[in-house]
Parts: C-alpha cells; structure tokens; sequence
C-alpha cells in the first residue's frame, strides 16, 4: 500500500479518536463532583457565566475549579513538548495556547474575587480525597478570613502576556 494513503488512513483515525474527546462531564469531573456533594459542598458545574467556564464552581465562596487533562493543559510541558513526534508544531502550537488562555482566564478570575484551582486528572483519579481536602481547607480559609494565597495582595501585577489587566 501507498506509503500516503497510509497516513491518511493513521490520520483519519486519529480524528476520528479525538474527536470523541469531552470537554465537559468527563470522568475526573464526576469524580469530584460527587466526592464534593458526599462531602456536602454544592456547586455549579461549567458556570458559563465567569471566564473560562469553571468546571465546577462554588459560588457561596466564589471557588472556581477546574479538572485539567494532562495532555491538553501541559504538564509537564517543557518536557513533554519534546516527545511529540506526530504533528509536532500543530500540538505544540495547540497546547501552548491552551496554557495561555488558561492562565489569562485565571487572572480574570482573580481579578472579580474569586479563588482559583486547578486539579490534574491523574491526582484526582489517584487521590480524590486529597484533591477534596484541598478544596475543603481553602472553604476553611475563605470562611474565617485567613485565605492567603498570593493573588489577595498583588491585584495590581495580575498582566497577563498581551500586557491587558484582567
């Protein structure tokens, strides 16, 4: 068989696989959401409302979370991008703009107030629970006051790369 009509085959199919990929009610988001409602926590969840549309979004202490694959968010990008073999600048490209968009979403977020996490795939397949009480303590913090991570005292310096404040 022709050496091209192979790769269009291999490349067919690899559309074909992709294409079924969720973006939403995947299975690392209904693990959390249902470790968070046993837990009693109460969400929304793809809250269209607020940039980037939060997985899951607890509104009573504006916690927005998202459950990050980690193919299409980067981890471990720096060195990962590196083994890519098949269409290498289109994937690159791809992820690097996903890391963008997710960073400037996160500084729009910060910047209305809200507290943003993220959660990798694999540690909420592998450790739901320490993912759950991440969330619990920051619920914690946030309810008596003595939530202190870095984004309450530089508001100021959250640029994203395009120099727009968000």
């Amino acid at each position: 068989m022709d050496e091209s009509i192979i790769k269009k085959q291999i490349s067919e199919q690899r559309h074909k696989i992709m294409s079924h990929n969720r973006s939403n009610n995947t299975s690392i988001e209904i693990l959390l959401r249902r470790a968070l409602w046993h837990a009693g926590i109460r969400y929304r969840k793809n809250f269209k409302i607020l940039p980037g549309k939060p997985d899951i979004a607890i509104t009573k202490y504006k916690i927005a979370i998202f459950c990050d694959g980690e193919f299409w968010h980067g981890k471990n990008w720096e060195t990962k991008k590196n083994k890519i073999k098949t269409n290498h600048d289109f994937w690159i490209s791809k992820i690097e703009r996903n890391i963008i968009r997710d960073n400037k979403n996160d500084k729009k977020l910060m910047n209305m107030g809200w507290v943003v996490l993220h959660f990798w795939g694999d540690d909420i397949k592998n450790k739901p629970e320490d993912c759950l009480n991440e969330i619990k303590e920051t619920i914690f913090e946030i309810e008596y006051g003595i939530y202190s991570k870095d984004y309450t005292d530089g508001m100021n310096f959250l640029v994203a790369e395009d120099e727009q404040i968000y």
